[in-house]
């Protein structure tokens, strides 16, 4: 075993866990699901069958990761942020297998007690402020608040906002890294 489990964690078989994963106590891996390496599991997380975590995914304490997600590499999940898979869900209706499917794309960061709704992707380095429900799909390097989600601005691959001048260009305060904005699309210059 290549991975750190806590003695309290559940790991259901099969699933795949990536070397130098931790996963933290009292979490539930479900059978099934794809777990890349270098993640971080927080405490009392439940990830369920068929999800599929990249590598050096971070996931905070109290989250649900429910049959539907796929998260590429990078993505940080804050603590207690919700996954709905279910658009319409009903106690009396049996509506398992019928699950939408989310993506969240490489380096995007999910903020504490945000919720996404089900059917909606998450773009490359997309950041979703605390408290924010998405109902709609996030393009790449957005910056989204609020209830419903809307979109403020645009984030850098280091998180901060980037501020664009009249040509469209912007460069990160952290990284130096220089973007451009086209057609309401960021680009990272490379």
């Amino acid at each position: 075993m290549d991975f750190f489990s806590h003695d309290t964690a559940v790991i259901d078989d099969p699933c795949q866990i990536g070397a130098g994963t931790k996963i933290w106590h009292f979490s539930h891996i479900m059978s099934n699901c794809q777990i890349g390496k270098k993640c971080n599991i927080g405490q009392n997380v439940v990830i369920s069958s068929e999800v599929i975590l990249g590598d050096n995914v971070k996931v905070q304490n109290n989250v649900s990761i429910y049959t539907g997600v796929v998260c590429e590499d990078d993505v940080f999940l804050g603590p207690s942020m919700v996954f709905t898979n279910v658009v319409n869900p009903r106690s009396a209706v049996n509506r398992r297998g019928t699950y939408s499917k989310t993506i969240v794309k490489k380096g995007a960061s999910i903020g504490a007690n945000a919720t996404i709704v089900c059917g909606h992707d998450i773009g490359e380095f997309a950041f979703i402020g605390a408290g924010s429900v998405v109902t709609k799909d996030v393009p790449a390097y957005a910056l989204l608040v609020g209830n419903p989600a809307r979109q403020i601005g645009w984030m850098s691959e280091y998180g901060h906002r980037l501020e664009f001048d009249n040509n469209s260009f912007a460069i990160c305060q952290e990284s130096k890294e220089k973007y451009h904005l086209i057609n309401g699309e960021v680009k990272k210059i490379k």
